[in-house]
C-alpha cells in the first residue's frame, strides 16, 4: 500500500509498551493505537513476553485479518524493541503486512551501549542480527528512526504529518499513554 500524497488523509497504527515490572518472563501489554492522520480512530491490545522473541509475530498477529490493517499506510513502532530486548524484525513484518514499518526514536541511542547488552543477554547474537537488519538510523530532526519498506526522505515528509504537537508521532503519544493507563490506572504525564 502507498503512502498518500499530502493533502489526503495518512492512517497509521502507533504500538507501544506498557509500563512492566523488571521480573523475568512477565506479560507486557502491547497497545497499538489507530489514526487518521492525528485522530485516534481505534486501538489492538496484545501481549508480549519481556525481553522475548515473539514481538514482530504478535504485531502481525494483531494487524493480519484484522478490521485495521487494510485501512493502514503505515506502521509506527515506539523504539524497535519491546518489553526490554524484545526486538522487532522490521524487516519480516514490512513484508509480512506489506507495509512502511518505521521504529521511532526520541534521540540517536548510544548504539554500542545497546549492543553491549543485547549480547550480554540469552541468545545475544539473535537479537544483533534482528537489529541490524532493521537497517540505519536516519535523521530528520525532530525525529530519529529506521524504516523498512519506504525511502528515508518518504518518512521525513510523513511523520510531521502524523504530529500534533512536540517530537511523538500522535498514534505512538495515544499507546504510550493509553498502556500506562491500563496498567497504572491512569495515563501518565510523558509519551
Amino acid at each position: 500500500m502507498r503512502i498518500p500524497p499530502e493533502g489526503k488523509t495518512i492512517r497509521v497504527v502507533g504500538f507501544d509498551d506498557a509500563p512492566f515490572p523488571r521480573k523475568p518472563r512477565v506479560r507486557v501489554p502491547l497497545v497499538g493505537a489507530v489514526c487518521a492522520g492525528t485522530r485516534f480512530e481505534g486501538m489492538v491490545l496484545g501481549r508480549v513476553v519481556r525481553d522475548g522473541f515473539g514481538a514482530t509475530d504478535e504485531i502481525v498477529r494483531l494487524l493480519v485479518d484484522g478490521k485495521f490493517l487494510p485501512q493502514i499506510h503505515l506502521v509506527l513502532l515506539d523504539g524497535i524493541a519491546f518489553g526490554g530486548f524484545n526486538v522487532v524484525d522490521l524487516a519480516r513484518l514490512s513484508r509480512t503486512l506489506d507495509r512502511p514499518c518505521v521504529a521511532v526514536m526520541r534521540k540517536h541511542p548510544d548504539l554500542p551501549a545497546v549492543e553491549r547488552v543485547l549480547g550480554s543477554l540469552s541468545s545475544g547474537a539473535r537479537r544483533l542480527s534482528t537489529l541490524r537488519r532493521a537497517g540505519p538510523i536516519h535523521a530528520a530532526p525532530p525525529f530519529h528512526f529506521q524504516v523498512q519498506g519506504a525511502t528515508p526522505q518518504e518518512i521525513a515528509r510523513v511523520l510531521p504529518r502524523v504530529t500534533d504537537r512536540g517530537h511523538v508521532p500522535e498514534a505512538l503519544r495515544l499507546a504510550h499513554l493509553i498502556g500506562a493507563a491500563i496498567v497504572t490506572g491512569q495515563s501518565g504525564r510523558r509519551a
